[in-house]
């Protein structure tokens, strides 16, 4: 989800979400479960993971195939915000990503409908590079996909990524994605379109390959 669904030109207004600290829901619109993993658990957003976000999300080798993310902790404090009326509009979803026994906010997970039901959606990630290369993103990678399919009920999960994000594709690839095919000049970044990889899992080959069978999903 190199295009990222929030444009904070189209919203000025900051309403603080509630800080939550454990949520126990039947029902993702009504609040994200806790998805907890061996390393790395994803939970709601807060206003408190503005800085932390800010610090980390905006670093060049980050958001360079990303984009632009807001440009301030103010500008993060309004993306919280606003994913929390999205997800309670049942359109998004966006967890924070953090390490077992730390609560600070590494990076993000996030999941969009892209048409009615759910039945097709998108999904992307973009997590600080201080955190790149310790499984922080293929255990988060893993649980989000589970919660795509199990609880949300997604058929088809697809994700773009930039031809020239070598390291974006391989963690794609890594997770079981299937390259469907190449997006020609499909995302403008620096006044420059890009291709982009198109990159799917179906529900079918998800269930049939097992690929998570070690990291069921928990929610708390």
């Amino acid at each position: 989800m190199e295009k990222m669904p929030y444009r904070q030109d189209l919203d000025i207004r900051f309403t603080p979400a509630p800080g939550v600290e454990s949520i126990v829901t039947s029902d993702w619109r009504d609040g994200l479960p806790v998805l907890c993993g061996r390393t790395v658990s994803l939970r709601e957003l807060r206003p408190s993971d503005a800085a932390s976000l800010f610090s980390l999300l905006t670093e060049q080798e980050v958001q360079r195939f990303i984009s632009p993310p807001p440009s301030t902790v103010e500008g993060f404090e309004r993306f919280i915000a606003w994913a929390a009326r999205q997800r309670r509009a049942g359109e998004y979803a966006c967890f924070a990503v953090t390490l077992t026994g730390d609560d600070t906010a590494i990076g993000i997970f996030q999941l969009r409908g892209l048409e009615p039901g759910f039945g097709t959606a998108e999904w992307g990630f973009a997590i600080g590079s201080a955190f790149w290369g310790c499984g922080a993103f293929t255990e988060g990678a893993q649980l989000m996909i589970a919660f795509a399919f199990e609880k949300v009920g997604v058929h088809r999960l697809e994700a773009r990524a930039c031809t020239r994000n070598g390291r974006g594709n391989g963690a794609l690839r890594k997770v079981g994605a299937v390259r469907e095919a190449v997006l020609r000049r499909s995302f403008l970044r620096n006044g420059e379109y890009l291709d982009q990889n198109l990159w799917t899992i179906v529900d079918e080959d998800w269930k049939a390959k097992k690929i998570w069978e070690d990291h069921s999903l928990i929610v708390h």
